[in-house]
């Protein structure tokens, strides 16, 4: 137990005396390293810089939004009958005029035929007494009483040929269709307007996204606009539309995005990332580092002049990205301090060496050349 004591005592003595001996004998070159002829001086921080350029640069905006049929119609029937044939079914491809369904109605083909007859009736009578009425046999005004006859029984088979033909009902474009809630056999005579087959337009597609009001500024019809579907599917269209009106709920605005779909490849209503082009903007391109905070806890870079005194230059933020940031707000051919920034302040004289010629400061104390 004496023992253990004993040294523990021995090695506090010991380092008592090694501590004791810096302060009894200080080295003569002790500070020899912050010494010049002029007296006591510290040599200015080294900081690493590169030289910017200026260049014209367009952001891009990224936005989620969703695909969108270009058009889409209920297509109903315009008259009452029985459903006698539908010729459509979900999925199908259908080109303009072409009959999606029949309605069937023996009462409308009985009306054309009367009014065929009727008007066959007044144009041969009109035919057998032209001659008798231009040789003066019969009076002048038979041949205008019979003229008006023929043109009233020509517009009633038109209108009877028309009341036939509304119970064809046609594609009013080229679509494909996606609901047929009806069946053979319905009968709808006192449901004109009834739901025949939904139709929509795939081609071209449209991608919609929701713009807010402070970047609505930068959106131009016309730009080109990539696409990005979670499906895995890329596209590329353009600005077709800009709203001019705000949504009241969310205060942003309807920008569409054409798209060519000539196969109908990309389908409607899926979630859709839209990449759109901003006007161009003088801007910076520098790395994510250099940039810091000045004293008054504003955002910009440490610039240095060619006297190599340290300035602050708040800049704006364009469009960040993963290794690199464009910022707006410096001069051309500006000098910014990419490494060592964080330990200068403004007003400082500092050494400056080129960013390839310094990777990293060693240390972030001062240097010595």
């Amino acid at each position: 137990m004496k023992a253990s004591r004993l040294a523990a005592v021995g090695l506090v003595a010991a380092a008592t005396v090694w501590i004791a001996s810096g302060y009894l004998f200080p080295p003569e070159h002790g500070n020899a390293a912050i010494r010049t002829e002029g007296g006591e001086s510290k040599k200015p921080f080294r900081v690493a810089v590169t030289e910017v350029s200026v260049v014209s640069h367009a952001r891009k905006l990224v936005l989620a939004g969703r695909t969108e049929a270009d058009r889409r119609v209920m297509v109903t029937a315009r008259t009452g009958g029985v459903l006698s044939e539908v010729r459509v079914r979900r999925g199908s491809r259908v080109a303009k005029d072409d009959v999606v369904a029949i309605m069937s109605d023996e009462a409308r083909e009985a009306q054309v035929a009367q009014a065929r007859a009727l008007f066959t009736q007044r144009k041969t009578e009109l035919d057998a007494k032209r001659r008798l009425i231009e040789n003066g046999t019969l009076p002048r005004l038979d041949l205008v009483n019979l003229e008006a006859q023929l043109k009233a029984a020509e517009a009633s088979l038109a209108a009877a040929e028309a009341e036939r033909d509304r119970g064809v009902v046609r594609a009013p474009w080229a679509g494909i269709v996606t609901e047929v809630p009806v069946e053979v056999g319905q009968a709808a005579f006192s449901m004109a307007g009834r739901e025949i087959a939904q139709l929509v337009a795939l081609d071209p597609m449209l991608v919609v996204v929701e713009v807010a009001e402070r970047r609505l500024a930068g959106v131009r019809l016309g730009e080109p606009a990539d696409v990005r579907l979670v499906t895995g599917q890329n596209a590329r269209g353009h600005i077709r539309y800009v709203s001019k009106s705000a949504s009241q709920q969310t205060r942003t605005y309807r920008v569409e995005v054409e798209v060519a779909n000539p196969d109908g490849a990309i389908p409607d209503g899926i979630t859709a990332e839209v990449v759109l082009p901003m006007a161009p903007e003088p801007a910076v391109r520098l790395p994510r580092s250099a940039l810091t905070f000045s004293s008054a806890g504003d955002l910009g870079v440490r610039t240095v002049d060619d006297a190599g005194m340290v300035a602050f230059v708040p800049v704006r933020i364009l469009e960040d990205q993963q290794d690199t940031m464009w910022v707006a707000g410096l001069a051309d051919r500006a000098k910014v301090i990419v490494q060592g920034q964080d330990f200068v302040a403004e007003g400082q004289v500092v050494t400056t060496l080129p960013i390839t010629a310094s990777a990293a400061p060693k240390t972030a104390g001062n240097d010595a050349p």
